[in-house]
């Protein structure tokens, strides 16, 4: 079989940002926020499961934005939030030298807002080198025309949009993989919409064969 690397994205060769899910500045987009939560939810359950090295980081948890929510720190209850005052969370030392150390080359980012705390780091980071992925139904901007601007101002320096489910299942590729298989319908189930309501649906017309 021939090897897709190059063009799919494989969790060994990936690295996680999440950036500012705080209450504070989901107050301040625009756009159905549970549904954003919740995509936010789906992505970090999908780097636990498949190990993809996950940072985390706030700004100005303690005076201003609020801790991120637990959707996230549930997940990865060992890792520790960087806390930055810095707008763009590459300038701030210790969370490029986090991401510097995975590694890894392929840089997945998530986080509010877009057009600042997700467009600034992205384009800092492809400027050194880095192949960056923007999960884009897991950001949100202050209106939909800076949401939707800055993610056209993103792809014209080569940052790439994704969603969180594709990235699980680009993950997965085989469900013939029976390391991950059960973990990944978990997450479908629980935040996958309408894909997660027709996997029940499945489950209970074929408890045998649930795809």
């Amino acid at each position: 079989m021939r090897n897709y690397r190059k063009v799919l994205l494989d969790p060994t060769d990936c690295v996680l940002l999440i950036i500012d899910h705080q209450p504070q500045m989901y107050f301040g987009i625009e756009g159905e926020r549970s549904v954003i939560l919740n995509a936010v939810k789906g992505l970090a359950k999908t780097a636990s499961v498949f190990q993809v090295p996950t940072i985390l980081t706030t700004v100005t948890a303690e005076t201003f934005a609020g801790p991120l929510y637990k959707e996230i720190t549930s997940v990865f209850p060992d890792i520790t939030s960087f806390d930055r005052s810095t707008l763009n969370a590459w300038e701030d030392v210790r969370v490029k030298r986090a991401v510097v150390d995975t590694t890894r080359k392929k840089l997945i980012i998530a986080g509010l807002w877009t057009e600042v705390c997700v467009t600034f780091p992205a384009l800092s980071a492809k400027s050194d080198g880095y192949d960056v992925y923007v999960v884009v139904d897991a950001c949100g901007g202050s209106s939909e025309e800076a949401h939707k601007a800055s993610l056209k101002r993103m792809t014209q320096h080569g940052i790439v949009p994704i969603t969180w489910q594709s990235l699980l299942l680009e993950f997965q590729r085989d469900w013939a993989d029976k390391t991950t298989y059960a973990k990944v319908n978990s997450i479908i189930d629980e935040c996958g919409g309408v894909y997660g309501i027709g996997l029940s649906y499945a489950k209970y017309m074929k408890p045998s064969d649930s795809n």
